[in-house]
């Protein structure tokens, strides 16, 4: 008699752990992990580029010191992160120096709208040309993280996915978060300048 209800289980078991979704879980861990990988390979070949725009704008704009100190200083803040993607408070950290370097790449440039001589030298120009797509790159390689991220997380939270990823400890994973989220809640003013034309 256990010898027949043995053979019963088995197959139900072979059954449920076929549907139960831990490749699946797998395969989705891994695309996160993978398109992970590429959001930080951008963001390398990002600060990999901030050392010879510093150098190219010194030559030219060297009085620009504050400018200069503040996207170096903000290079070396990326660099002492060791981001854990997934940790929410870790992802927030490193996603905030990401951001204060971009702030400070940004300033950079704008101060190198003031100088001619180094906007028409030509090795700035392709330094300009790489730092933008670059961070061309980095969008979309964020996009990429973020559509996993969902995937993975809507998997695991799916049933019967939920029991079996509960059970091996997948959790959800955090994602990016927008920036500047609280100013982009709030509707824009728009001044067009032009008097009222209302009479009394």
């Amino acid at each position: 008699m256990h010898r027949s209800i043995r053979w019963l289980i088995l197959p139900l078991l072979l059954a449920l752990l076929s549907g139960c979704g831990y490749n699946q879980i797998q395969r989705y861990d891994q695309e996160v992990k993978a398109t992970w990988a590429e959001v930080l390979n951008q963001y390398k070949r990002r600060a990999d580029l901030v050392p010879n725009l510093v150098n190219t704008v010194k030559g030219y704009a060297a009085h620009e010191s504050q400018v200069l100190t503040d996207v170096a200083e903000a290079r070396a803040k990326v660099g002492q992160i060791q981001v854990n993607a997934d940790d929410a408070a870790s992802l927030a950290q490193y996603q905030a120096a990401q951001g204060d370097l971009s702030q400070a790449l940004s300033r950079l440039l704008m101060v190198a709208e003031n100088y001619p001589n180094l906007k028409a030298d030509q090795a700035f120009r392709d330094l300009q040309v790489q730092l933008e797509g670059t961070e061309n790159r980095i969008t979309v390689a964020r996009g990429r993280y973020i559509e996993a991220v969902k995937n993975y997380n809507i998997y695991i939270r799916s049933f019967p996915q939920l029991i079996v990823a509960r059970m091996f400890g997948y959790k959800e994973k955090p994602n990016f978060t927008v920036e500047n989220e609280a100013q982009i809640q709030n509707a824009p003013t728009v001044d067009f300048g032009q008097p009222s034309t209302r009479t009394q």
